[in-house]
């Protein structure tokens, strides 16, 4: 793969995957240019991690992907009010998030550029991914987070060498501390480099393999919104190449008190407003409005899907129900089943619903007592 770029969506400009431009010229994020076409023929099915679609994944030929086994988790049927539904245990990941499906990508297409030192900006899971990936690459890493961070996450960023930059003010003020200090390094972001979402799309050609079949709904949680945008890539690559028959249905939550993308689907708004950064439990999804928030919003409404934002009485009560069947995970993971309690109604009683269960609850351990 010769020909992979970046792409200003603003002008068409294409750039090199060295570049230090981070956004287009406009402040749009930047689009990958020069990926090939998803194709099952060219599935590595020797390989046990994500990295079996090498092929359609985001580095030159001559590259190592810079890998700790990620990818290819559980898909586990439970069921819910006399359905099943089938959780994808992405807690299971090497750093015990999701986001190693991006971090993955996105190291490995920085390291084959020739970087050597990143920032990145999270609320905790992206920053423990880029602080592992990048110690697995040699790379230096500075990780932003909020204060109120988790202290497990926090702690899991420091283990792994990186340096870590407390901000005061909350998620907002992180990503502008960040920001303010990407014009000296390389900004490895998860909200806007897009390296990190080719990885994801790989969630929906695993959850493709498990089934046979495309799942009638995919449920996740919703802050900058790359699990939901990249899985419904993911399935779209899979529509094109013929091996699905139609796309499921996307649905997003939110929490209550930050739900911008959930407002602007409830009021048929065509641009996402920015709301106040309330607490909430969820502390994965506290974003005032994602970086790529229309894109979100049209995924969910060319899919026929739907927006929901649960309070954190009722993330609280699916963290304990999800405990009770053996899953451990973190609130913002408990979003999905919270919001699937508040829809499963309009949905057929036959259909394949998947819902991944994004972090450890290792990450956020609830109070003793």
């Amino acid at each position: 793969m010769t020909d992979l770029h970046y792409i200003d969506p603003d002008n068409d400009a294409t750039l090199p995957l060295d570049t230090r431009t981070w956004r287009g010229a406009s402040g749009q994020p930047l689009e990958l240019g020069g990926l090939p076409r998803f194709d099952p023929r060219d599935i590595d099915r020797d390989v046990w991690s994500l990295w079996r679609y090498r092929a359609f994944l985001p580095l030159p030929a001559d590259a190592h992907p810079v890998s700790l086994g990620e990818g290819m988790t559980p898909l586990v049927p439970a069921a819910m009010d006399g359905r099943t539904i089938y959780y994808k245990l992405e807690f299971m990941a090497p750093t015990g998030s999701y986001k190693d499906r991006g971090v993955t990508t996105l190291i490995s297409g920085l390291k084959a550029a020739g970087i050597d030192s990143v920032i990145e900006d999270s609320s905790g899971n992206a920053g423990t991914a880029v602080a592992a990936y990048a110690a697995a690459a040699g790379m230096a890493a500075r990780i932003f987070v909020p204060d109120h961070a988790s202290p497990a996450k926090k702690a899991q960023i420091r283990v792994y060498g990186a340096n870590l930059a407390e901000i005061p003010g909350g998620r907002a003020a992180t990503g502008d501390a960040a920001i303010a200090a990407a014009e000296h390094t390389v900004y490895a972001s998860h909200a806007w480099n897009p390296l990190f979402n080719s990885g994801l799309r790989t969630a929906a050609w695993e959850v493709w393999e498990q089934l046979g079949r495309a799942p009638d709904a995919v449920i996740t949680p919703v802050g900058q919104g790359g699990l939901l945008l990249g899985m419904a890539d993911g399935f779209r690559d899979l529509l094109d190449a013929q091996c699905i028959d139609r796309l499921p249905r996307m649905i997003g939550v939110q929490a209550a008190a930050v739900a911008p993308v959930y407002r602007a689907w409830r009021d048929g708004l065509d641009e996402v407003p920015t709301v106040p950064e309330a607490a909430t439990i969820a502390e994965g999804v506290r974003i005032r409005r994602p970086v790529r928030a229309e894109a979100i919003l049209a995924a969910v409404r060319d899919t026929d899907g739907v927006m929901v934002a649960p309070d954190d009485e009722a993330v609280e009560a699916a963290r304990a129900d999800l405990a009770r069947r053996g899953l451990f995970v973190e609130p913002t993971s408990a979003l999905v089943l919270a919001g699937l309690r508040e829809i499963l109604d309009t949905l057929p009683r036959d259909a394949i619903i998947v819902a991944p269960l994004t972090g450890s609850g290792l990450k956020s351990p609830p109070r003793a007592g």
